[in-house]
């Protein structure tokens, strides 16, 4: 069984998070911080960052978390932050957490994507595309946020940029995108002798109502007693559902190209293990037309060198 406290140190490296400021991502932060690594903190908002970072050092006293601003529905706050990460000390790991949880309604980002795909996707893509011959250069592990709701999604023209407007479906295809990227890019970097790596991991089914409290974020959801009851039959807190992205980023026995996620059934809780995505997941050629068309739409490249 996996288990953070049987990893060597990771006093020293620096790990870029994005979207720590609240639900997994704080975990993740928490988790990682709790283990030495000094832990980059991404979001679109410093105060909420802020009190982030204190909430962790009430777990873990002295630890070494700092700020980054990064908006991901907004490419130009995205080029900003990664001139920024580029010149600063080597990542070990990027943990490409943050993302939209569904939308009632049809929203775009700052640029005109819906917000999902624009959001989950694209301003991650654009991310790691800018980073990613500094990425390369240092051997560090890219980790993408995936989900089991991208079992029902497929990846066609017209479910990226579809017609009509249905929210679950946005968000699978968003998610489904997501992993897509990541297992197509593990593919890349190992073709071009690259020491970088790319995982995908998903938190399974993981929920506010069964989520411990930590002052100052949102993570923790009231909820009656006898529906946590119920709901944990079947689901998990996002302390849990942060431990797959966790060992994705920093366990060195993960190889390039899997997929973590909780050993359970149907991988909704469990244990960090590296479990199956469906097949469509690791479609190279619709892989290689996302990709295409998220270089088209964001204007980034891939570059290994």
């Amino acid at each position: 069984m996996w288990n953070l406290d049987t990893l060597p140190s990771l006093t020293g490296r620096r790990v870029l998070v994005t979207g720590g400021n609240a639900g997994l991502g704080y975990f993740a932060c928490e988790q990682l911080a709790g283990a030495g690594v000094h832990v980059v903190m991404a979001s679109r908002s410093e105060d909420k960052a802020q009190r982030a970072i204190r909430a962790i050092r009430e777990v873990h006293p002295g630890a070494e978390v700092t700020f980054q601003p990064l908006d991901l529905a907004d490419l130009s706050s995205v080029r900003s932050a990664a001139r920024t990460l580029e010149a600063g000390p080597p990542l070990a790991g990027l943990l490409a957490n943050a993302g939209v949880v569904g939308s009632s309604r049809r929203r775009t980002t700052a640029d005109g994507f819906e917000l999902q795909f624009g959001t989950n996707h694209l301003g991650h893509y654009a991310l790691t595309a800018l980073l990613l011959p500094a990425l390369s250069a240092a051997g560090t592990r890219i980790v993408h946020l995936g989900s089991i709701s991208h079992r029902w999604a497929r990846l066609t023209p017209s479910s990226l940029q579809p017609a009509r407007y249905v929210n679950a479906r946005a968000y699978a295809t968003s998610k489904l995108a997501v992993m897509a990227y990541g297992f197509e890019l593990a593919r890349r970097l190992r073709l071009t002798g690259s020491t970088a790596t790319s995982v995908v991991a998903h938190p399974g089914f993981a929920l506010g109502m069964l989520t411990p409290e930590r002052s100052g974020v949102a993570a923790h959801e009231d909820a009656a007693p006898w529906r946590r009851r119920v709901m944990a039959q079947v689901a998990q807190g996002k302390d849990e559902g942060a431990r797959p992205l966790v060992r994705a980023v920093a366990d060195p026995t993960v190889p390039n190209g899997a997929y973590c996620g909780p050993d359970g059934w149907f991988q909704l809780t469990g244990e960090p293990a590296i479990v199956d995505a469906e097949p469509r997941a690791r479609e190279a050629n619709a892989a290689s037309r996302l990709i295409d068309l998220s270089a088209d739409l964001t204007g980034v490249e891939l570059r290994f060198r």
